[in-house]
């Protein structure tokens, strides 16, 4: 055999291996992205078998090393590993092609773990966590005061964290600030949990007219999309959060989910619920078989149009302040949250 075939068949053989090591170490990155809690090797390896992969508590460790590498994941001592943002950012990329789903299954995932209960305000909600860099956050409080306070967010309840922290599965890289809002999608929690099954069919744009909801001016299925509406709409600029919640006119993040007819007194009684615990994340509700906001429905059908949990957010951008947003990041105690009102600068670790 020439040295020339011998080389083409190592080239090969290394090319291989290369793209088993980078199979496994998406896999282990999607297994953390799926925890709110740090995971050991053990854990690891016993989530990894679920994706069709097997590997010793060892080999684990091994690939671990790999993502502490690259920053894609951070040691937390016994506790484990935890997702950082740059993990998630490659988990995306990586999936992409094979998971264009993926922000329906996150959003099921977190609407199956959300057990908050309006009535005794416990338990755990799911939440958007974003990063903004210790030297402007002062600033992105005071531009996102304005959005919160006309009500355009879902809650004013908050959750800060310094580096090193975590709020849900993000752990809050050096240098930056975190900040949790809560997710529309607590909306579809506490009603799965009264037996209501709620449809989440897309993100979107909404467009607001003399301080009421009007149409959608843009749409993102969430089943045909790998990366959070609410994300790429805030990179794109497509909001003007800031003029809505000055003058009444403009366009917000919104949702839109769809329910059966017959459980709308059980909705109304919820929402009400919600409410009485700081959480309006419902912005419209429709008739029976009737578009919401131009949107049609099916035959005994109610459209729900929700506000984007990540409105505030987008006003802060909108006033140039640099943030880093991770829709749907996982799911906090109620008890942690605080008025956005008392916010105040967290020290540095």
């Amino acid at each position: 055999m020439s040295q020339q075939v011998v080389g083409l068949i190592k080239e090969i053989e290394m090319q291989s291996a290369s793209s088993d090591v980078e199979r496994k170490v998406v896999a282990i990155l999607k297994v953390l992205s799926e925890s709110s809690e740090p995971l050991g090797s053990i854990t690891i390896a016993r989530q990894l078998e679920r994706h069709g992969i097997f590997l010793s508590e060892r080999a684990v460790r091994y690939h671990l090393r790999i993502t502490d590498e690259r920053g894609y994941t951070q040691p937390l001592g016994r506790d484990g590993r935890m997702l950082t943002p740059k993990g998630l950012e490659e988990l995306k990329i990586a999936m992409a092609p094979a998971q264009v789903g993926f922000i329906i299954e996150r959003l099921e995932l977190l609407t199956f773990h959300t057990d908050f209960n309006p009535e005794t305000r416990t338990g755990r909600v799911p939440i958007n966590t974003s990063l903004i860099d210790r030297s402007e956050f002062e600033k992105a409080i005071e531009v996102m005061a304005g959005a919160i306070k006309a009500g355009l967010c879902v809650s004013e309840l908050v959750a800060v964290a310094s580096e090193g922290e975590k709020l849900g599965a993000v752990v809050i890289p050096a240098g930056k600030i975190g900040l949790a809002t809560i997710c529309s999608v607590v909306v579809n929690g506490v009603l799965l949990k009264s037996g209501v099954p709620i449809e989440s069919r897309f993100g979107g744009v909404l467009e607001v007219v003399d301080r009421k909801p009007r149409r959608f001016t843009a749409i993102i299925n969430y089943d045909g999309t790998s990366i959070d509406p609410s994300e790429q709409y805030i990179r794109s600029r497509m909001t003007s959060v800031n003029e809505t919640a000055k003058t009444g006119n403009g366009r917000i993040l919104a949702n839109f989910r769809e329910l059966p007819a017959p459980a709308r007194s059980i909705v109304e009684e919820k929402i009400t619920l919600l409410k009485e615990a700081g959480i309006n994340g419902v912005c419209f509700l429709g008739n029976t078989s009737e578009p919401a906001c131009q949107i049609p429905v099916g035959l005994n059908r109610i459209g729900m149009v929700l506000l984007g949990g990540l409105n505030p957010l987008a006003a802060a951008v909108e006033a140039a302040v640099e943030v880093d947003n991770i829709g749907e990041s996982g799911l906090i105690d109620f008890e942690q949250l605080q008025s956005f009102w008392e916010l105040k600068l967290p020290s540095a670790r």
